[in-house]
């Protein structure tokens, strides 16, 4: 088990040496074939403590919610952006990726001194730098992917009461059996992304 304050210590490293404040990003929805690509950027505040925050995937939908909203109630800045399923087949996902990540820190009230990723650098941010596992890392590369995370499940959960027939709010738009055969018998409708190739191969042809 990792100790609740390693999480923090990249972030109070780089502080310590004047390069803060640092902020994270990170996106949700990249792996999906429905549905929007939402990508965030938060700086905590220097004392932060969030109680239960972690890599997104490893908390429940409930501790999700709960570590939302304790981000939105501290004064923890954060910005959000995101993509439709148009623009992903337009523009490709990778690009709508690092555009996101750069937009996301640009909107921030603050400019950072430091940005921390999932994994890699991304080219325009300030002091960029890719941590492995980041979201089990950095804390506010975590807090990034929660706020990702909830944000892209309310949309998911709104277009799962327009269009029900699909269980956009079970799935939230990944490839899964249950999502698979929703497309087999309904076709795919405006919210997928007709570039990937699940979704392409069950496209119903233009009329010639």
């Amino acid at each position: 088990m990792r100790r609740d304050g390693d999480l923090y210590a990249l972030e109070a490293a780089l502080t310590r040496r004047g390069l803060g404040p640092v902020a994270g990003t990170d996106e949700a929805g990249r792996g999906a074939c429905a549905g929007p690509l939402v990508v965030a950027a938060v700086i905590l505040p220097p004392s932060a403590r969030l109680e239960e925050l972690n890599d997104s995937k490893l908390l429940t939908e409930a501790a999700r919610e709960r570590v939302f909203e304790r981000l939105h109630r501290s004064r923890a800045l954060i910005a959000v952006v995101s993509y439709t399923p148009r623009e992903i087949d337009r523009r490709g996902v990778g690009v709508c990726n690092l555009e996101g990540m750069r937009v996301a820190v640009a909107r921030l009230p603050e400019r950072p001194g430091y940005t921390l990723t999932d994994g890699f650098p991304v080219p325009g941010l300030p002091g960029s730098l890719g941590v492995v596992k980041g979201d089990r890392t950095a804390a506010c590369v975590a807090a990034a992917g929660v706020v990702a995370k909830v944000t892209r499940d309310r949309i998911m959960a709104e277009l799962d009461a327009r269009r029900p027939e699909y269980g956009f709010a079970v799935h939230k738009g990944y490839g899964t059996p249950a999502h698979e055969e929703a497309m087999r018998r309904f076709g795919p409708c405006d919210e997928h992304r007709f570039s990937y190739a699940n979704v392409a191969a069950l496209a119903v042809p233009a009329p010639a």
